[in-house]
């Protein structure tokens, strides 16, 4: 995401200042269509390009909703395998750590790879799809935003949009981390345990992305940390919406297979 969204910032610089290309693939695409958008929503609000970008974030969030949808179940199902296989894992992880010898090794890390056969376990099956489509959408937000004089000029609340605002993007660093924080909990209340060098390397990129997003929107207009804030705020009450509804879902199954029991 970082290379992408750098990489789409430094050729735009250099193509046309503020305005970008006006042919290219990305260009017509994703950045013009994201510029009409917002100033079409925008007009709607009488001009309030601030409130156009929150709508247009909403709407983006909601026809990513179900890959994140299928993402989650997907996530949750691997989870309760891993917790079913835990202690097999764990006494292969020992024995793997108490040998030095090299084929001893590979056939400790065979047996590990016959057990997550065993028990149908694919961590890479979760995908990633849902992140890697963001991609052309962060393009699409900063150029549109660059380019479009009427969105880059509009002043919404107390800040620019076209401007960076350090307020504005510690916000979305502080969204984030919020979003880390529920979503962490929400684990320990669906006893989702995991070994502790997962946990720690799960906490380190809970710190490290925030961070990383609010050094970033100090160098973006401020209208892409919005975007952010507003995709944070989202993503955490869609999180709550999520481990609800696969809550019920599980009760009720669990319930109907003690009732036919």
């Amino acid at each position: 995401m970082v290379t992408f969204f750098m990489g789409g910032k430094v050729s735009f610089a250099a193509s046309n200042g503020a305005h970008g290309s006006e042919d290219g693939f990305l260009h017509h695409y994703f950045v013009m269509p994201f510029s009409e958008l917002i100033k079409g929503i925008g007009e709607f609000f009488h001009g309030n390009y601030g409130l156009a970008v929150i709508f247009v974030t909403i709407i983006v969030r909601l026809l990513v909703l179900p890959l994140f949808a299928n993402q989650y179940k997907k996530q949750r199902a691997m989870q309760e395998k891993m917790a079913v296989a835990k202690p097999e894992i764990d006494a292969i992880q020992s024995k793997l750590k108490k040998t030095k010898d090299p084929v001893k090794q590979r056939e400790i890390q065979q047996e590990m790879m016959l057990l997550y056969k065993k028990h149908n376990i694919n961590p890479l099956a979760i995908g990633c799809l849902p992140m890697l489509i963001q991609l052309p959408i962060l393009y699409g937000f900063y150029n549109a935003i660059r380019s479009t004089q009427e969105i880059a000029d509009h002043s919404f609340l107390w800040f620019n949009l076209g401007q960076s605002d350090l307020f504005v993007s510690l916000c979305a660093g502080m969204m984030y981390l919020i979003q880390f924080y529920v979503s962490q909990k929400l684990n320990v209340q669906n006893s989702v345990q995991s070994n502790p060098a997962a946990q720690q390397s799960a906490k380190i990129m809970g710190i490290f992305f925030p961070v990383m997003m609010t050094f970033f929107s100090l160098n973006a207009p401020a209208a892409l940390p919005l975007y952010w804030m507003t995709s944070g705020l989202f993503l955490t009450i869609q999180s709550v919406v999520f481990h609800q509804v696969y809550k019920k879902k599980k009760n009720s199954l669990q319930t109907a297979e003690s009732a036919a029991k």
